[in-house]
């Protein structure tokens, strides 16, 4: 039989149909008929890739060597806020690497906090110094952490040296203790006279109001603040070693101001202070509560506990205060004189044709000093009725910019803001008055009392003015009046020295 030819277009395939296929003793036959079938070749469509895991290995070693970057290193344009390469306070969120910090958290007065990682042994005084970098403050000095226990209504000012890890030990973990950053102009303010810290400190002692343990009654009772500790008389005033009752001894008291003494503790007067010994927990029953006729017999015996039991490191801790800081160009602060040369202002006569001389006689000194007051208003008055190159270049509004301004605070919390940060002579600040529209209010501290004086805007010539004595003294604006009663008093009992200032961390 004669072959047939095929053609077969495409590409093709042989199958092979069977029907049954069965293997017998290891060969394997094949059954039935066999067909040879020609298809065209159908291409397969590719296979689908799927997203397998892909394991990562570990690449660099520890022998490697860093990959190099092609970006060019950016060098730091705030290094002001980073902490120093020696500090013992480390600023973040984050925990250091090393396991000898911990973390302490300080709040400012608008009540907003910050963290920071202290080491073991950091001192008040370092993280004040950390602190007043961050929030950028102008003046440098005069800084302070205080210990508020809001409960109790006990606060005090940590002295510089002491180690805040170890004040934070002596806590509740459960409280509602904190540290609070703010101005403390009276830290120091009995060693602005020469004082000689070397001999032996004398007796403080006098009547005090004492509240009776477990007892809502307070008694008048004999005070003797020693070297050894804090005394008190049991019959009168007698010094008999046999009528003398021992508290504690100083270097275990800590003492604390009492903040609204009257509603927590029934207290016959608000100039309330209380002692504490450190090894006993806060509370109400661990604490010895005593009350003062005044604040100057409270700040009196406070100071001298502070005295007693610090001695010389208070001096060393002031003089560390005094020294003066370096701007972050390297140059001297301007600021930070302002009280080396305060004493050194003397009122001057520049009359004469020989020069300038001293006044020496006080009233005349007053009336040259009401005479000058009279020519800034005549100065003052000529160059504002001249043609301006710029007008508006000083708005009037340029007080709210000043850190002696608080706005429309109150007249009590003013008296709180003043009390809270010395209450020294020349603490001030100007707020906006709640009872005279348009008016402002300077409050003053003048022997631990603070006085309020209204500020009139007033009308000239047709140009606005401020006044505190009934038009004899105009000023362009408030920070022309501050300026001015920082050299002179004026109808004020004594120069604007201190502003009273807060800042936000």
């Amino acid at each position: 039989m004669k072959g047939h030819v095929m053609e077969v277009e495409g590409p093709w395939t042989e199958v092979f149909e069977c029907s049954e296929s069965k293997q017998d003793h290891g060969e394997e036959e094949l059954l039935g008929s066999s067909t040879l079938t020609l298809a065209p070749l159908v291409p397969r469509p590719p296979p689908v890739q799927r997203s397998q895991p892909l394991v990562i290995t570990k690449s660099r070693t520890k022998g490697s060597r860093p990959l190099s970057s092609s970006v060019p290193s950016i060098p730091n344009p705030f290094p002001e806020l980073c902490s120093p390469s020696q500090s013992p306070v480390l600023i973040g969120s984050h925990s250091p690497q090393s396991s000898n910090t911990h973390l302490v958290k300080v709040f400012g007065e608008d009540s907003h906090s910050r963290c920071l990682w202290v080491s073991a042994g950091a001192t008040v005084r370092e993280v004040c110094e950390i602190l007043v970098q961050t929030a950028h403050c102008s003046d440098q000095k005069n800084w302070a952490l205080i210990e508020l226990h809001q409960a109790l209504g006990l606060e005090r000012c940590l002295e510089d040296h002491e180690v805040v890890q170890d004040v934070q030990a002596r806590w509740h973990p459960e409280g509602d203790t904190k540290l609070v950053f703010r101005k403390n102009y009276a830290k120091y303010e009995f060693f602005r006279k020469p004082m000689n810290m070397s001999g032996a400190c004398p007796e403080i002692q006098g009547f005090l109001h004492m509240k009776e343990r477990s007892r809502k009654t307070w008694k008048k009772v004999f005070f003797f603040l020693r070297r050894s500790g804090l005394y008190f008389s049991i019959k009168g005033s007698s010094k008999e070693p046999r009528h003398l009752q021992c508290i504690d001894e100083l270097k275990d008291l800590i003492v604390y101001t009492v903040t609204n003494s009257r509603k927590l503790y029934g207290a016959p007067v608000d100039f309330t202070f209380c002692v504490k010994p450190c090894k006993d927990g806060f509370r109400a029953q661990n604490l010895t509560l005593l009350c003062a006729e005044n604040e100057q017999t409270r700040t009196c015996w406070i100071s001298a506990f502070r005295l007693f039991k610090y001695g010389s490191q208070l001096q060393y801790n002031f003089q560390l205060s005094q020294s003066t800081p370096q701007c972050a160009e390297g140059t001297l602060c301007t600021d930070t004189k302002q009280s080396e040369c305060e004493d050194s202002l003397v009122a001057m006569d520049f009359s004469g044709k020989a020069g300038g001389r001293v006044i020496q006689n006080p009233r005349e000194a007053q009336s040259a000093e009401r005479e000058e007051g009279q020519a800034w208003r005549r100065r003052e008055a000529l160059r504002c009725s001249l043609p301006s190159p710029s007008p508006g270049s000083r708005p009037s509004s340029i007080h709210r910019t000043q850190p002696w301004f608080h706005g429309g605070v109150s007249r009590k919390e003013a008296e709180k803001l003043i009390e809270e940060q010395g209450h020294v002579d020349g603490m001030f600040l100007i707020r906006e008055s709640q009872q005279h529209t348009q008016c402002f209010v300077l409050s003053l501290c003048h022997k631990l009392k603070t006085k309020h004086y209204l500020v009139i805007p007033c009308n000239e010539g047709g140009r606005n003015y401020y006044t505190m004595n009934d038009g004899e003294t105009l000023f362009i604006d408030l920070l022309q009046l501050v300026e001015f009663h920082q050299i002179n008093k004026g109808s004020l009992p004594v120069c604007l020295k201190h502003p009273c200032v807060c800042v936000a961390l």
